[in-house]
């Protein structure tokens, strides 16, 4: 949607990673891509020990590469018995060295090589094979294979750390079945869900999840929506009503009438919006991308500098170019190319799981900046169903009357009005009319026992000449007249939902500014107004007003200016807000497609669970960014004045990327 505000420009943009590879898909360190950072091609390659996917067996890979890891380990300790042990001479030592290495880091050298002739010059493979390499030339074995070693032991622990957060958003997401019981020439029959069309009937068993969109005909179970909406509860459904696929059919078969295909039905379009969700990068994300783009090359630099300039003047060349190999390991950034979109990558997963879909890490991060919400009243703060909140009766006349004769008159209208009146007796108790009049506009005319009922506006009562006593309060108002004889007057209204007031209030605390926006006049918005601690209210709006208010109320917000809407009539001011919330929106593909934030229950509260998830990811972005560059530093620091050796380089770099990686990690249990 070209109107909104975002920061869309990344999503296509050609993302530079620190590795030195380049991509047009999303971080290759969590999805895997045809240029590592390790130089492998995904299609000629033998066992990568960075332990990356590279199109093979994943797990085949990583069995390869803890055996590389086991093998070279024992022949460095051969080397090493013969080094320390024997004092064997070098032309000795180094076929065993040489080995070690060729065993567990071939496949980075290659890796470099290619890299260099694609014109990825500065990748992380180039600087492992730079610094080993270079370690082997001053006579450094040990260090040259230990560099590798612990190089490829970290990628390999660090893949182990992705591939959990990986299936576990994957696990999450197992919503779409992969078979449905359909009814074909009278007899049930087994089929991808693809191959059902719509208007089909599928049998839904117990413990099946539902494959498709449709309309219960026959059945009543519950309902697990938890992989949907995030609600533990099951939910009751019954024949007439709406079932979504994705839903766990958790107690009686269901006779479903479909009415979606499998590629628009809520599980495949849940799954799309989540598998889409990280390209679209967040500014910390895009910041890495940059970074990561001056910063190898200024570190290589750096180390030719520390190599170069000492030994011209000191003339101990083996002793700074040592130092600046040692410099070289300490500088790869992996730890904030792979921790970095990890930690959204899982923010957006734990979002899903809580019924929260989130459409891209940009947005992610804008909930963080969010200083002002604007909510719609009806279906978001409100039910968006009306009930009887008050009945005034004349004297002598109580409110059992009032409402028995309301509900007997409406006992055949499918009004929402109606509806509400009939909820408050028992229908079962009511006598049937003799005659039934809907009067368009004004209400309903009925005949029960001979007596004449009347129930509807003003206009209605004025029309037959009753005298009766106009209501001043808020809401609809129904007058009820029977026989000869004015009764009362039934005043009913949208409610609001249990948990607004707890939700404005506690933005309020956060120094949120609330606004209301509302097509109800005055009257109708007043009892919002007063039970909601809100900054604002407008009433009286239009659909295009919403969107000039929303406009107006842009420039001069200190953050993000979101709105809250229920996805559907609110479409268009959900596309010009900042951050547009769909509230509600289960089903609706109006809400998924305007939407950039999709509140898949009618909680108000969960938009408090998206800040509140929003605020976690950023803290653990910024620690991740703020550790990794403080102890990079000091490491490199302390390599150039020659107080940390290659050893402590490779086991600071590892360990730095490991808690960064899982620190990243902690989102996922938000």
């Amino acid at each position: 949607m070209s109107h909104h505000n975002h920061e869309h420009d990344s999503e296509h943009e050609e993302k530079s990673c620190a590795c030195g590879c380049s991509q047009h898909e999303e971080q290759a360190h969590i999805h895997g891509h045809d240029e590592c950072g390790c130089g492998h091609d995904s299609h000629d390659h033998s066992g990568c020990g960075c332990g990356h996917d590279h199109g093979g067996s994943e797990e085949g890979e990583r069995k390869k590469g803890i055996l590389r890891l086991a093998i070279s380990a024992v022949l460095l300790g051969i080397g090493l018995t013969l080094r320390l042990a024997f004092r064997l001479e070098w032309y000795f030592q180094l076929p065993v060295f040489l080995a070690a290495y060729i065993v567990i880091g071939y496949d980075v050298v290659i890796g470099a090589a290619k890299g260099l002739l694609r014109g990825h010059i500065f990748g992380e493979s180039f600087l492992m094979s730079l610094s080993s390499i270079g370690a082997f030339c001053i006579g450094e074995y040990p260090e040259a294979v230990a560099v590798m070693l612990l190089y490829q032991l970290g990628e390999l622990l660090e893949d182990f750390a992705v591939d959990r957060s990986r299936d576990s958003i994957t696990d999450l997401m197992d919503i779409r079945p992969d078979s449905a019981t359909v009814l074909r020439d009278g007899e049930w029959a087994v089929e991808h869900p693809d191959r059902v069309p719509v208007g089909s009937r599928i049998l839904v068993k117990p413990g099946e999840r539902v494959p498709l969109d449709g309309v219960i005909l026959e059945g009543q179970s519950l309902l697990d929506t938890s992989a949907l909406t995030g609600e533990s509860v099951p939910r009751t459904v019954r024949a007439g009503e709406t079932v979504l696929s994705g839903c766990i059919n958790t107690s009686g078969a269901l006779t479903v009438e479909t009415t979606k295909d499998y590629d628009e039905s809520t599980a495949s379009k849940i799954l799309e919006l989540v598998e889409n969700a990280q390209g679209r990068k967040a500014q910390s994300e895009r910041f890495i991308s940059r970074f990561a783009k001056y910063y190898t090359p200024i570190v290589v630099g750096l180390a030719v500098l520390v190599a170069v300039i000492p030994s011209l003047i000191t003339g101990n060349w083996v002793e700074w170019l040592r130092r600046s190999f040692v410099f070289l390991v300490v500088s790869c950034p992996c730890a904030l190319v792979i921790s970095i979109p990890l930690t959204f990558f899982g923010g957006l997963g734990a979002a899903s799981r809580h019924g929260i879909l989130i459409k891209g890490s940009n947005y992610l991060e804008a909930l963080n900046r969010v200083s002002t919400v604007v909510f719609d009243k009806t279906g978001t703060l409100t039910q968006g169903a009306f009930k009887v909140q008050s009945v005034l009766c004349v004297d002598g006349v109580t409110e059992r009357e009032v409402l028995t004769a309301a509900a007997t008159a409406e006992q055949y209208s499918v009004h929402p009005i109606a509806k509400s009146i009939l909820a408050c007796v028992d229908e079962k108790e009511l006598p049937a009319c003799d005659v039934y009049e809907e009067i368009s506009g004004h209400g309903v005319r009925a005949e029960i026992g001979g007596e004449t009922v009347l129930v509807g506006n003003e206009k209605l009562m004025l029309s037959f000449g009753v005298l009766f006593d106009p209501s001043e309060g808020d809401g609809t108002k129904v007058y009820v007249y029977r026989g000869d004889a004015y009764l009362g007057c039934i005043r009913i209204a949208d409610a609001l939902k249990p948990d607004s007031v707890q939700t404005v209030s506690e933005l309020k605390k956060r120094g949120v500014r609330t606004v209301l926006l509302t097509g109800d006049g005055e009257h109708g918005a007043r009892t919002v107004r007063e039970a909601l601690p809100l900054d604002e209210v407008y009433t009286d709006l239009l659909p295009q007003d919403k969107v000039e208010k929303v406009e107006s109320l842009l420039p001069g917000a200190k953050g993000k200016v979101a709105f809250v809407g229920d996805g559907i009539n609110d479409a268009p001011v959900l596309a010009r807000a900042d951050i547009g919330v769909a509230m509600g929106a289960l089903g609706s593909d109006a809400a998924i497609e305007a939407a950039d934030v999709v509140l898949m229950t009618d909680e108000p509260k969960k938009l408090l669970e998206a800040f509140d998830l929003a605020k976690a990811t950023h803290a653990i972005v910024i620690q991740n960014i703020v550790f990794a560059l403080a102890v990079k530093v000091l490491f490199m620091v302390l390599g150039v004045l020659g107080f940390a050796d290659m050893w402590v380089a490779v086991i600071g770099d590892v360990g730095v990327m490991l808690l960064a990686v899982l620190n990243a990690m902690r989102v996922l249990k938000k």
